[in-house]
């Protein structure tokens, strides 16, 4: 009886890890754009440069699956096959050309198979060549500062929003005071550097990620596919306050973009210098 009911709860228990699984790998991307509790994948790509990461993902994903599977093969083959049962005299043979021949050159093929889309992604991800707009990033302990030389020299402080300031809607440690606003369907020049130490500019769903680093202006570009509110963070180890220093990027239409560049050319206009070290330790006082 006890027996019966122990199997039955295993039974309801693998059932309910199975459709808990097949959720979560088959659920819709509703809207995946910042990281979800028990998410498997990755965000909805929102930008080119991120479908075509995605793209070279499953490439590799293909390729290492077919690799593991086919060297599985091989292992069960000889487990079965050369068995001491089944084969009590070892075979003496040294050498198989044709063997030696085909895994000198099969990973070479497999190798530049990966070399060539991965080639090319890299340089399409470099940097804009006709970029409509250019953005200029400042990495601080432990917050950005934007400013857009293009659109009047707009240029604003970005600090997340503490815990007990938080709104309805807001996100806990991706929601910030002054989101990054950029418009969609525009080729956009990223201009990052680092004002202390390294930092890295990272927004997963846009397929974007540059390291700051002092004295060094390092080029990246984005062009955005539609609008939304899409999050980042620094994810290069930069201190005390590291994980508090995330990106809210807010992609309007270009109309909307052009009405909120002229209400931030008034709202920034006066907005006083920040000092970072006043900052610094008040936030660090504060934790």
């Amino acid at each position: 009886m006890v027996m019966g009911s122990l199997k039955r709860a295993a039974a309801r228990a693998a059932s309910a890890l199975f459709v808990f699984t097949a959720f979560a790998l088959f659920a819709g991307p509703a809207g995946a754009d910042y990281p979800r509790p028990w998410q498997l994948g990755m965000q909805v790509p929102a930008s080119e440069v991120k479908d075509r990461i995605n793209s070279l993902h499953d490439l590799l994903l293909v390729i290492i699956t077919i690799i593991t599977l086919f060297v599985l093969a091989l292992l069960l083959y000889v487990i079965v096959r050369f068995r001491a049962s089944a084969h009590p005299t070892p075979t003496r043979t040294t050498h198989n050309t044709m063997i030696e021949i085909l895994w000198t050159v099969l990973p070479v093929v497999i190798l530049v198979v990966i070399a060539i889309p991965s080639f090319k992604l890299l340089y399409f991800e470099d940097r804009a060549p006709n970029a409509k707009m250019t953005l200029k990033v400042t990495a601080h302990q432990w917050y950005w500062s934007y400013a857009y030389p293009d659109n009047g020299n707009v240029q604003f402080d970005s600090y997340m929003i503490q815990d007990a300031d938080l709104k309805p809607g807001q996100m806990r440690l991706l929601s910030v005071d002054n989101p990054l606003v950029l418009p969609v369907q525009t080729d956009v020049r990223i201009l990052v550097n680092g004002s202390d130490v390294m930092h890295s500019f990272f927004i997963t769903s846009l397929g974007v990620q540059i390291y700051a680093v002092p004295g060094r202006v390092n080029e990246t570009w984005v062009n955005i596919d539609r609008p939304g509110t899409y999050y980042g963070e620094c994810n290069q180890i930069c201190g005390d306050n590291h994980a508090y220093m995330p990106i809210e990027i807010q992609a309007l239409s270009k109309e909307d973009f052009d009405k909120w560049l002229a209400t931030a050319k008034t709202k920034f206009a006066a907005a006083p210098s920040t000092d970072p070290v006043r900052i610094a330790a008040a936030q660090s006082g504060s934790r």
